[in-house]
């Protein structure tokens, strides 16, 4: 099922759109909604995450247009149309809210009991999660019908649709508002039921699992296992450039949550998957994960 907004909002009738979470995607969903003519308040407790973001910014802003032509503002408006910040009160004033913080159901819950004391009663809250229940999450939130799951793929501005995870308190018009925005920034929806993982992380982390495991197991070389699915498949990137894109941290994360949540040890993380995290050889974002990078936001391993 998709869902398309109508062409009658503008980004201005969304006033300031809160980003909750510096991170990799937290970051890149600001960039997408600055390149698409949003005004941005982006939170992050981490004064480090919120010192890197400017530089961060422009890179994405710099490259996207290249990769993905059409965005209707400029990278130096872009740029200027983000706010950044540690205080989560920037939120109170946003219209509507991308959380991305990390993958822990602790973190998420103290999360939303927080939002639950600054956002408005018309707020919409959509949870960019990668496989915890949206209805969980919904339930530490006075007013659940305005909360709902909106999973970015990353880069966000170089993807083309969202899944949508819409449990059953959410009401026609969040889902409604949450496909107005997609409109807006270029994108179809495609609505899913609220179950762990979803379809897409419920599918690729046990790709991205068991290509590891191939490397764990056999040996092979991850450039190998990559070449097979981009030549052989037509992928655009392979499962390990995938997971490094991600943050190999955030893979265990998703994997482990949905063992706990199905109980199902297809799910069990590989031990070289684990090792690679308790190293703190995460991907992109330390410059080491399966992959060596010169620099996280630009070296894409060929």
């Amino acid at each position: 099922m998709a869902v398309t907004g109508t062409d009658t909002r503008t980004p201005d009738s969304f006033g300031t759109v809160g980003v909750l979470g510096a991170g990799v995607i937290g970051l890149g969903v600001a960039a997408d909604l600055a390149l698409h003519g949003f005004r941005v308040n982006l939170v992050d407790h981490d004064p480090a995450q919120c010192a890197s973001a400017p530089a961060r910014l422009a890179e994405a802003a710099r490259i996207a247009p290249m990769l993905r032509p059409g965005f209707p503002a400029s990278a130096d408006r872009a740029e200027a149309a983000v706010q950044i910040g540690t205080d989560p009160a920037a939120l109170a004033e946003c219209t509507l809210i991308v959380e991305n913080v990390t993958e822990r159901l602790d973190v998420k819950e103290d999360v939303y009991r927080l939002l639950d004391t600054l956002v408005t009663p018309t707020a919409v809250v959509a949870v960019n999660t990668s496989s915890i229940p949206v209805a969980r999450l919904a339930a530490h939130l006075s007013r659940p019908e305005r909360v709902i799951g909106v999973h970015f793929m990353n880069p966000p501005y170089l993807t083309s649709a969202v899944e949508v995870m819409r449990p059953e308190a959410t009401t026609d018009a969040t889902l409604a508002r949450v496909g107005e925005l997609a409109t807006l920034l270029r994108k179809k929806t495609i609505v899913v039921g609220d179950f762990p993982g979803f379809v897409s992380n419920r599918v690729s982390h046990l790709f991205f699992n068991e290509a590891a495991r191939v490397i764990e197991e056999h040996g092979v070389a991850p450039e190998t296992v990559d070449r097979i699915f981009r030549d052989c498949f037509g992928h655009r990137m392979g499962p390990l450039q995938t997971a490094d894109l991600i943050g190999l941290d955030t893979v265990l994360h998703t994997l482990d949550h949905l063992r706990d949540a199905t109980g199902a040890p297809r799910f069990d993380s590989c031990a070289l998957l684990r090792d690679m995290v308790h190293r703190g050889q995460l991907g992109r974002k330390t410059q080491q994960g399966f992959y060596t990078y010169q620099h996280p936001a630009r070296e894409v391993p060929s």
